[in-house]
């Protein structure tokens, strides 16, 4: 859908509402989509725009290369890897096409579920108001169900909230007797504070059972390049999933960034650090708000119940976008009760985090006070 050209914030507001992308043609503040503000440098893209009549003229490289390329990213076998266009892609082939009886938490990345046939997906509802996920239900249910593919998104995406390792672990051996792939999403471990005590990369080798899916885009800041990549040790898994995509899945601008990538680890590391830093303090300005009541992050945005008197979170959103230009998510239409009192609010500068802080505080304190 094109934003139709007008001054009419209400009009610009219903049209953004039903896009999903291309944001930066317009001009307002987007709380909405997840990404790293400070990765990649600027000396990728001298080294992008320095070839970049080799990148357009010629075909870029195929699989196997590139499971090579985040191998050495990630330190990991390269026959453990494959390479999507975006995560979206090996979901779609996973969910859509691999998976018989597939069971989610929810709420969650709506994605998982929606590549998938209705009659094949079961939705396993995370308890307000902690939405913590019991993992003794929740294999139970999968179980119960006959699943093959079970799916958790750590940190989970819009609650923000981790699940610990040792739940995960516990978790995979409870599905192992089961004929049961789990397929733990870590597209925002990156920003979670003990990020390598909670990632299952080192724990691939012992559960054949265990896949993990990453969205390159979040963390790396590099979503108009759509990567992302499967990890996981069952051979014929990978297999199946590799088999679902085609000879040149990936362009060459993606290409470039996998095999400067590790050229760049200091720096993005401390990217990671900064987006935490901005996230921390954006928890607190958030927690000043009086009803509001602020999930503690372990992602790149924070998910908030908005207060009884405020106005819905359809609402709270429109208000945001039409009377200050800044755009967050509302979670109205995810899988949930009273999903309409509930936001999610990506992290930017501190700066920026704390104009949409004030701005929130307004709208829910003139609310109350009328």
């Amino acid at each position: 859908m094109i934003v139709p050209k007008t001054t009419d914030k209400e009009q610009q507001f219903d049209a953004i509402e039903q896009m999903h992308g291309g944001y930066w043609r317009h001009d307002f503040i987007d709380h909405a989509y997840l990404y790293n503000l400070y990765f990649p440098p600027e000396r990728f893209f001298k080294q992008l725009t320095s070839q970049i009549h080799e990148l357009v003229l010629n075909y870029p490289v195929a699989q196997n290369v590139l499971a090579e390329l985040v191998g050495t990213l990630i330190a990991q076998p390269a026959e453990r890897i494959v390479v999507g266009n975006g995560a979206a892609e090996l979901i779609k082939i996973v969910s859509g096409n691999l998976a018989k009886k597939l069971i989610i938490p929810v709420p969650s990345f709506n994605e998982y579920a929606n590549a998938a046939p209705t009659e094949n997906v079961v939705e396993f509802a995370l308890e307000a108001p902690s939405f913590q996920l019991d993992v003794d239900k929740f294999a139970a249910e999968a179980i119960r169900n006959k699943a093959d593919v079970a799916v958790v998104v750590s940190p989970n995406n819009p609650t923000s909230l981790l699940v610990p390792k040792v739940d995960l672990l516990t978790l995979l051996k409870k599905l192992a007797g089961h004929d049961c792939m789990l397929i733990v999403d870590e597209s925002f471990i990156d920003f979670a504070q003990d990020r390598d005590q909670e990632t299952l990369e080192d724990e691939i080798a012992n559960y054949p059972n265990l896949a993990i899916f990453k969205s390159m885009s979040k963390a790396y800041g590099i979503c108009g390049l759509r990567i992302g990549y499967m990890l996981t040790a069952n051979t014929l898994f990978a297999d199946q999933v590799r088999n679902g995509l085609h000879i040149w899945n990936l362009n060459g601008f993606a290409e470039m960034f996998l095999v400067h990538a590790p050229e760049y680890q200091q720096e993005f590391l401390a990217s990671c650090n900064l987006v935490r830093a901005d996230r921390d303090q954006f928890y607190q300005d958030l927690c000043s708000i009086s009803g509001l009541t602020v999930y503690r992050p372990d992602a790149n945005y924070i998910f908030c119940r908005l207060p009884d008197h405020a106005p819905s979170g359809p609402e709270v959103a429109r208000r945001l976008f039409v009377g200050h230009n800044i755009y967050i998510k509302h979670c109205q239409g995810k899988t949930m009760r009273e999903s309409d009192r509930y936001i999610r609010i990506a992290s930017r500068t501190q700066n920026e985090n704390r104009i949409v802080a004030a701005a929130l505080k307004k709208i829910v304190a003139v609310e109350k006070l009328s």
